[in-house]
C-alpha cells in the first residue's frame, strides 16, 4: 500500500460528506463512518428515492436528508456513490450537473470502471473506486482502493479512512478489481455455505442446529484471527494441527481427495469472470 498523507481530524470533520443510496452497503459504510468519531453526523448529507426510508435513517442518525441528486452534489466535497450498476445512467447525468473537479466521486458499484464514470463527468474529475464486502455491517470488512491519478495522497488519505473504519482496507490497481471480487467480494457467500455444510454435517450428528453454527462459525472467526494475527502462512498453519493419524488429517486428506481446493478455485474464478463480463 502507498503510503499516505494524513488529514488532520480538524479537516475529517470540516469535509462533507454525501451518500447517494443507502442500502445494505452504503448504510454499513455510513454506520461504521459515523461511529469512527472522525466525522460529524452533521456534515453528512444522504439522498435517496424512498422518502419515508431516507427520512427515517436520516432522524435515526443525526445526518441530513437531500432530496435531489443535485442538492446533494452541490453541497458535498465527497460524493459516495451507493447505487446499483443499472441505475447509473440515471443517476450520472444527475450528478454531473453540479460536479465540479474540486469534489471526490466515490464508486462502490461492481462493473462500472473508472474511466466509464469519468465519461460522465470529464477526464479530470477526481473519482475512486471500491469494493468493500458485506462483513461491513458489523465493522469487519475488507475493502479495495483504487484511485485514478487525479486524486493525489492528500485528497486520498480521508477517503481510505473511511473504509479502515468499517474493517481493513488496501489501496490495489483498478486492473485487480477483478481478482478482489473473487478473492473478499464475493467470498462471504462461499464461506456462509462453508458454515452452513459444517453446521448440517453436525446436526446430521446429534447437535441442535443453533449450537452448530455457533460451534462452526466460531472456528471460522476463529482460524481467520489465527492467519491474520500471527503471520504464518495457512499451509503452515493446517500442517500444525495435523498430528499424524488424528482426526484432524483424516479430515483434510477427505477433502484433498475430493478436490475441495479445486471447487474453491473454481468458485473464485466464476466469480473473476463475471466481474469481467459486467465490466465490457
Amino acid at each position: 500500500m502507498k503510503k499516505l498523507e494524513r488529514f488532520s481530524l480538524e479537516r475529517q470533520i470540516k469535509m462533507k460528506l454525501g451518500f447517494i443510496g443507502a442500502g445494505n452497503m452504503g448504510g454499513a459504510i455510513l454506520r461504521g463512518y459515523l461511529a469512527s468519531g472522525k466525522i460529524q453526523s452533521e456534515d453528512v448529507f444522504v439522498c435517496g428515492r424512498n422518502i419515508e426510508k431516507l427520512d427515517k435513517l436520516c432522524a435515526e442518525l443525526g445526518v441530513k436528508a437531500c432530496y435531489t441528486i443535485t442538492e446533494l452534489v452541490d453541497i458535498c466535497d465527497v460524493v459516495m456513490l451507493g447505487v446499483k450498476p443499472n441505475v447509473f445512467p440515471d443517476v450520472m447525468p444527475q450528478v454531473a450537473q453540479n460536479y465540479t473537479n474540486e469534489k471526490i466521486l466515490v464508486s462502490m458499484a461492481a462493473g462500472i470502471t473508472i474511466e466509464s464514470i469519468s465519461n460522465y463527468v470529464g477526464k479530470d474529475a477526481r473519482i475512486v473506486r471500491v469494493m468493500p464486502n458485506t462483513p461491513a455491517m458489523v465493522n469487519e470488512a475488507m475493502t479495495s482502493v483504487s484511485r485514478n491519478a487525479n486524486v493525489d495522497n492528500q485528497q486520498f488519505a480521508p477517503i481510505f479512512d473511511i473504509f479502515k473504519s468499517i474493517g481493513e482496507a488496501e489501496e490495489v490497481d483498478e486492473h485487480l478489481i477483478h481478482c478482489v471480487i473473487g478473492v473478499s467480494g464475493s467470498s462471504p457467500a462461499y464461506t456462509y455455505m462453508y458454515i452452513d455444510a459444517l453446521a448440517e454435517a453436525a446436526v446430521k450428528n446429534g447437535m441442535n442446529k443453533e449450537q452448530a453454527i455457533m460451534f462452526a462459525a466460531q472456528s471460522v472467526l476463529g482460524a481467520a484471527k489465527m492467519v491474520l494475527e500471527t503471520g504464518v502462512d495457512p499451509v503452515q498453519l493446517r500442517i500444525n494441527v495435523c498430528s499424524p493419524g488424528g482426526t484432524t488429517i483424516e479430515a483434510v486428506n477427505t477433502l484433498q481427495e475430493k478436490g475441495f481446493a479445486e471447487l474453491v478455485e473454481s468458485g473464485f474464478q466464476a466469480a473473476v469472470d463475471k466481474s469481467k463480463l459486467m465490466s465490457k
